[in-house]
């Protein structure tokens, strides 16, 4: 049996806006995934937080926990994450600390240290000329666990008492320190730091410190997956999630291309070598080769916890894509609701 197998199994979504579409449709297209992955026992479907982004839907994670969480029952919804500086600590923990009393033991917050979009747009976000950036991070956490324990100057209504799981998310090894030193569960952005995942996890299992929230170090990598029936349709239909990244790098976000646009794009030299570069960390191609790569994935990182995410134009194809990973990680309904609530 494959280390696979024994381990929880998550989904991180972007709510992805499609060309011809609209984010109303990508936001129920997001509530139907999650009641699959529930069904299929996956463990947490998290949200990430972008702005400004013409193919993201995901702007506002809290909000749209909530309607997630009220759509299924038994999964945890969270944040992957909420990215701390955009945001004043008094208003995240009364949001978290009010999805928590709304739906006790099944809320995750994941705080992410960049601000993970342009300045204009931070500017925007906090109402200020000055540009955002991270140096104020330890004490903005520090401030946000004070208002969950209650301890801080201010009362933040419910979230005193109401304190959800937080994790420290992270892309290089300055979240992965922190994680360790304050003893909470790291997740690591290996979708798009591939470079930087083993290193990051090896000082965040070097600085663990044991804490009343974890005994021991826990893991989570995060990888871009897309499984389909054969390895042809699959490099397909990953083919607009490529094209994105480019059209990003360019300055040019859209919403996410089809199939057949993406293969019709007039790539340059330089265009294929950063898609050769971006693809060579994902994970892509039928059951058995999906199997293989993350097999190969969970050997070199030890990794507590795995989640995926996964860019396609078709929902159908998501969906899809959803269903054989559960096959190919064999889950059962049970193993998601089983699994320790970290």
């Amino acid at each position: 049996m494959s280390r696979l197998s024994e381990i929880p199994l998550s989904v991180l979504d972007l709510a992805p806006i499609t060309s011809g579409s609209d984010a109303t449709t990508a936001l129920r297209n997001s509530q139907e995934l999650a009641q699959q992955a529930e069904r299929l026992g996956y463990l947490r479907y998290w949200f990430a937080e972008h702005h400004n982004m013409p193919g993201i839907a995901s702007s506002a994670p809290a909000v749209l926990i909530g309607h997630i969480a009220s759509a299924t029952s038994t999964i945890r919804v969270g944040s992957g994450g909420v990215m701390l500086p955009n945001h004043a600590p008094l208003v995240v923990a009364e949001q978290f600390g009010m999805l928590e009393a709304l739906h006790p033991g099944r809320i995750d917050l994941g705080i992410g240290r960049a601000p993970g979009t342009d300045q204009k747009t931070a500017r925007a976000l906090r109402r200020t000329e000055a540009g955002l950036s991270a140096e104020n991070f330890p004490q903005e956490l520090t401030e946000l666990i004070k208002y969950f324990e209650g301890t801080a100057e201010l009362n933040a209504v419910p979230a005193a008492g109401n304190k959800p799981p937080i994790w420290l998310l992270g892309s290089s090894g300055y979240s992965a320190q922190a994680a360790g030193m304050l003893g909470l569960p790291f997740a690591f952005a290996h979708h798009f730091s591939a470079q930087n995942t083993l290193p990051a996890l090896e000082l965040y299992r070097r600085n663990f410190r044991p804490s009343e929230v974890l005994a021991e170090p826990y893991a989570m990598v995060c990888a871009s997956v897309i499984v389909a029936d054969t390895d042809e349709h699959a490099r397909y239909i990953a083919g607009p999630g490529a094209l994105s990244f480019v059209r990003l790098r360019q300055g040019r976000p859209a919403p996410l291309a089809t199939p057949q646009e993406a293969a019709d794009y007039p790539y340059t030299e330089i265009d294929e070598l950063v898609i050769e570069d971006r693809m060579s960390s994902q994970i892509i191609g039928s059951p058995s080769t999906v199997r293989a790569g993350l097999d190969a994935l969970m050997e070199s990182t030890a990794a507590d916890e795995l989640m995926v995410t996964t860019i396609v134009h078709g929902h159908d194809d998501r969906l899809r894509s959803f269903e054989l990973l559960s096959e190919v990680a064999e889950r059962t309904p049970s193993m998601g609701r089983s699994a320790a609530h970290t």
